[in-house]
């Protein structure tokens, strides 16, 4: 991709009400335009990293067992009535101009719908276990929207639902998805706590959050240093210093950011719902659930909250946006053939070719869009070198470009 192609381009000042690291780069590094509180839109920078997050999360949902289908943003009232979510104030109705009352409401979470589906298939304790997902726009009402794309209106999100016909069959699921979802915070650059929790709207039993620590997050648990137990301050005895009670190390508070979250549902909703099979001996019971979210924006913000510095963002490769920033300073033409000859080579570049801009700006831009490896030809280097800088470290070093396919 060129930089003159691009119809958004980077902004040195944004509303001071964006005090979010995540909503300053995002914003002036044209990945994401605020439409309104808590809604953004996804401009094409933005939207490849959205892609690569999502991939990484389909891979791994995959490996499990999955599988992608995709549910209706518009969730009628007689899907939520059953199970007493449908006057919950986390909503949005959604009602015609004719309507005197709503019948739907934006999905803010699709159990119940899965449910109904499923209920079509499942008779028998030969059609479990299964799991489906989804990756699909969220709505709720949060009072607070705040923090950039951390809490929002309106996000991505993954949702999984696991479906099996004994508690043993779903816990053994559950720490499948665990391990999962530790798989898929590693692959995008994040250190994730598997963390106790409570259960909300979702669930009367304990559940699981992943926390990722930092400052900005809104969430406080408490973690060990020795085995990395955790739990969430909300559900938890614990306190700074305390031992832990599964190896006695020491216990530390940290503010964290949810990023993901996995629920055994147990029977909450196949019983009002009356999703049922029947099992070996010809009676029915009730199927038993699990459910499993990430926020796909959330993840994104999160990345930029841990990786940056005060100039930008240091994306890891595996959902930067381009692995290459190449920069022209001079001789176009010849930087015209190393672009082409790396994307012949298969190389995602985001090339810099704009004339009306210092070499202080390009590189000002590069350091905020923040690409894994920056690559400089100018005329201070010899025709057959080139300047390779990796965003994540301070010294450049000249290479011959024979040798680029394999420092890449």
């Amino acid at each position: 991709m060129k930089f003159t192609q691009l119809f958004t381009r980077t902004t040195r000042e944004i509303s001071a009400d964006e005090t979010a690291i995540n909503a300053q780069y995002l914003i002036r590094g044209g990945f994401v335009y605020k439409n309104s509180a808590g809604v953004y839109s996804f401009l094409p920078l933005g939207w490849r990293v959205a892609q690569k997050i999502m991939a990484i999360v389909r891979q791994e949902m995959n490996k499990i067992g999955g599988q992608e289908l995709f549910m209706p943003a518009l969730v009628e009232k007689k899907f939520l009535e059953p199970t007493g979510r449908w006057n919950l104030d986390v909503g949005f109705f959604a009602k015609s101009m004719n309507e005197k009352e709503a019948s739907f409401t934006l999905g803010w979470t699709h159990e119940e719908v899965l449910m109904a589906i499923a209920s079509r298939y499942v008779s028998s304790y030969k059609d479990l276990p299964f799991s489906a997902y989804q990756i699909q726009t969220k709505f709720r009402n949060e009072a607070r929207a705040k923090s950039g794309l951390l809490r929002g209106r309106e996000f991505m999100m993954k949702d999984l639902y696991s479906f099996h016909a004994s508690e043993a069959d779903l816990m053994d699921f559950y720490e499948r998805a665990k391990e999962a979802y530790l798989k898929i915070f590693s692959r995008v650059g994040l250190k994730a706590f598997y963390t106790l929790a409570a259960g909300g709207d979702f669930t009367a039993n304990n559940t699981h959050e992943f926390q990722v620590v930092t400052p900005i997050g809104e969430d406080t648990i408490y973690i060990c240093g020795g085995c990395e137990y955790a739990e969430n301050k909300e559900i938890s005895n614990l306190k700074a210093g305390d031992a832990c009670p599964k190896c006695q190390g020491v216990v530390r508070e940290e503010k964290s950011v949810e990023v993901g979250n996995i629920f055994p549902l147990g029977t909450k909703y196949s019983v009002p719902l009356g999703l049922e099979f029947v099992n070996q001996d010809g009676v029915k019971n009730p199927v038993v659930m699990g459910s499993y979210g990430i926020g796909i924006s959330r993840l994104m913000a999160t990345i930029v909250e841990v990786m940056n510095d005060p100039k930008g963002i240091l994306w890891p490769e595996s959902v930067a946006p381009f692995k290459v920033h190449l920069i022209s300073l001079e001789q176009p033409e010849r930087v015209e053939k190393i672009y082409q000859r790396l994307v012949e080579d298969g190389v995602e570049v985001l090339y810099d070719n704009r004339d009306d801009k210092t070499a202080g700006e390009k590189f000002a831009d590069a350091d905020l869009i923040g690409c894994p490896i920056r690559l400089v030809v100018s005329r201070k280097i010899a025709e057959d070198e080139i300047e390779i800088r990796r965003r994540s470290e301070s010294a450049a070093r000249v290479i011959h470009l024979n040798d680029l396919a394999a420092s890449l």
